[in-house]
């Protein structure tokens, strides 16, 4: 059985495709043509409950989930991809870090002790971000997610790895040229504050040092699956919804 199966109908040459695979057969990018100027849709991610990590520990029956991690710089455009495979294939998007804000802001104790290391300059631990992913993923019911914005660096990858006993099935990554992503970023117009250019350029900076070994990692496992993100929002999911089917065992 086809693990992703299209919700509805969509218009375009990949219409009579399946976005079924979660392993092989991603279509090649295609020929680059002249880069959007339109901003970058936000984020749709999922809101988990408040969890306190100080507690008990969750209760850890093998997860029997299929994920897809979702990679590229700030204004790459993943957000914006992943909403369109929500819309069309029912597939559920995590956003990592709005986890971790709304965890920050739930008022208990853990998540007070979370904002305080962000606000202090501290790296979150890796188990928290892993901890809060698994709960969203138990609590929406599903089976299959785009997991956006995580891994972060080789420590998160290799302790999700450790901890959830779960490999992504592939890695999908947003190939953007850094000038192309900071034109996006600054004329979104968002209100954001880190939209000024010294800040997006230390982010294009850490992305490249902390992710560029994860890529390395799952491409050295065939499990890369490289989009040109140079291009307008239609023409790259051209290439994201037309993957190739592959069968897989279902639950």
């Amino acid at each position: 059985m086809a693990i992703f199966q299209r919700r509805k109908k969509s218009v375009g040459s990949h219409a009579q495709k399946v976005w079924s695979t979660l392993g092989l057969g991603f279509a090649a990018a295609g020929l680059a043509i002249a880069p959007t100027q339109a901003a970058c849709a936000p984020a749709v991610a999922i809101e988990a409950s408040p969890i306190n990590l100080a507690g008990a520990p969750l209760p850890a029956p093998k997860l029997d989930y299929q994920i897809v991690f979702v990679l590229g710089g700030p204004g790459s455009g993943k957000g914006t991809q992943c909403a369109k495979l929500v819309e069309e294939f029912g597939l559920v998007h995590l956003s990592a870090g709005d986890l971790l804000r709304t965890h920050m802001k739930s008022g208990t104790e853990d998540g007070n002790m979370v904002a305080n290391m962000i606000k202090q300059g501290q790296i979150v631990p890796s188990r928290v971000t892993i901890s809060l992913l698994e709960k969203a993923m138990r609590d929406s019911g599903k089976r299959q997610f785009l997991i956006d914005g995580f891994p972060r660096n080789e420590e998160n990858r290799s302790n999700f790895e450790s901890q959830t006993g779960i490999e992504p099935a592939f890695v999908l990554f947003f190939d953007c040229p850094e000038e192309v992503m900071e034109r996006r970023l600054l004329g979104r117009q968002e209100g954001r504050t880190d939209d000024n250019l010294e800040t997006i350029r230390k982010r294009f900076k850490v992305f490249m040092d902390s992710t560029q070994p994860i890529i390395n990692f799952y491409v050295a496992k065939g499990r890369v699956r490289r989009i040109n993100a140079d291009r307008s929002p239609q023409a790259v999911y051209a290439d994201v919804g037309s993957a190739g089917t592959v069968e897989m065992e279902s639950q």
